[in-house]
Order: C-alpha cells, then sequence, then structure tokens
C-alpha cells in the first residue's frame, strides 16, 4: 500500500494552516471528512484513537516527518491525508526537529498487518532525503502526489 495508491489531490495539503500537533492532526482528519472519506458522524471516534495512539509515543519519526495512525472499526479500507508545513511544527519528535511533512491514517481495526505494512512503506519512501526535497519544493498537491506515484 503506497502513498500513491492512498491519495488523491484533494487529500493533499501542500501547505496546513495548523500550527501544533493536535491542530495539524485535527485538519488532516477534517479534510478526509470533507473529502468523505471519514464520515461526519465518526470524526470525533478517530480523533480520539488518534489521540490515544499519539499519547503513547509520538509518531514523529525524525527528519521533519510524522506520521500519525490508529486503527478504527469506523472506516472500511485504509484512508490517507498528506500535509506539508513549510515552517515546520513541534511534534515532540524523536530527533526534537520540526515536522514539515505529515502523512495521517486510519486502517480498519481487523487489518493489523496492513497496518504495519502501510506504516512500514511510508516511513521508508519518506525516509529518503530526495524524496523529502522533492517535496519540500513542490508547488502544488497534483506535483506531490506525481511525487507520491514516481
Amino acid at each position: 500500500m503506497t502513498l500513491g495508491n492512498l491519495l488523491t489531490v484533494p487529500q493533499i495539503l501542500p501547505a496546513m494552516q495548523a500550527t501544533e500537533r493536535w491542530g495539524v492532526i485535527t485538519e488532516l482528519v477534517d479534510l478526509l471528512v470533507a473529502e468523505k472519506q471519514i464520515k461526519t458522524e465518526d470524526r470525533d471516534v478517530i480523533l480520539n484513537a488518534l489521540r490515544q495512539r499519539e499519547e503513547t509515543m509520538s509518531t514523529g519519526i525524525g527528519f521533519g516527518i510524522a506520521i500519525p495512525h490508529a486503527s478504527s472499526d469506523r472506516v472500511e479500507k485504509v484512508v490517507a491525508a498528506f500535509g506539508r508545513s513549510p515552517a515546520g511544527i513541534e511534534f515532540e519528535s524523536l530527533d526534537n526537529a520540526p515536522v514539515k511533512f505529515v502523512v495521517l491514517f486510519v486502517v480498519p481495526k481487523d487489518q493489523f498487518q496492513t497496518h504495519l505494512r502501510t506504516l512500514a512503506g511510508i516511513a521508508k519512501f519518506l525516509n529518503d532525503r530526495a524524496v523529502r526535497d522533492r517535496l519540500g519544493t513542490a508547488g502544488t498537491a497534483e506535483e506531490i502526489l506525481e511525487i507520491f506515484r514516481s
């Protein structure tokens, strides 16, 4: 499961408005609600699942990357959103560096292997400095999606 398969142009925010961790997570969940990837009535349940996961340990993995994720019985397939913060956001990352790239995803509750494979695939892809450099300079959501698909 790659980001190129999971994302569409409307699920990408080239310049997030939020300036702190919980605001970012909420902004990306609200984007998924607006795109009908998450039902409006499930928004708070999914936000709560993401918050519980984040409070266990920050999903800021270093190199300016955060991957907030959770499993939920409120989704039937993996749903994801990507946001970029040119200024960077404090995310309590492992390396204490500000986060510029956020991939949020929610996996159906009973799909543990899918959850692990998705997380590992995203982390491996974004671990490539050349990919992060390209994502940092891409001008539009379309250009960002093309990087994920290439």
